[in-house]
């Protein structure tokens, strides 16, 4: 495989293409518009209508949102450590300011995460099993 698992994750983590490694996912100056393709290697980032990307990233930052600061935010109330009413605001902007935080993340992970379980189905490591049939 050209493309490693390995690489794959830590391409996600940095919020680089998955294919080449560049970065080109999101466009400059833009901090909520991804690229559809990659400028450097043509990748197609964004599928169709009918898969299931943009569900992963919105599953994933739903799921970042609440674990990792409502639920927080929740048992610091419970356990008095900060007043009920704190909580609240801190809930009410929290559940609209993380997920804007997490946006990009969200996105980049998506893509990690798929092409993890499926690093055959990225353009570079595509062709490389005939390669090897044919050895």
């Amino acid at each position: 495989m050209k493309v490693t698992r390995a690489q794959i994750l830590i391409r996600g983590l940095s919020h680089c293409c998955p294919n080449c490694g560049g970065r080109t996912l999101f466009r400059p100056g833009a901090y909520f518009r991804m690229n559809e393709l990659c400028p450097t290697c043509g990748f197609k980032f964004e599928g169709t209508s009918d898969d299931a990307f943009f569900l992963r990233s919105t599953s994933l930052n739903f799921g970042l949102t609440v674990t990792g600061f409502l639920f927080p935010v929740l048992l610091l109330a419970y356990f008095k450590r900060i007043e009920v009413q704190t909580a609240e605001v801190l809930a009410i902007t929290g559940s609209v300011g993380v997920p804007i935080i997490l946006y990009r993340t969200s996105r980049s992970w998506g893509l990690m995460n798929y092409y993890i379980f499926f690093p055959e189905e990225l353009p570079a490591n595509q062709g490389l099993d005939s390669a090897r049939e044919k050895l």
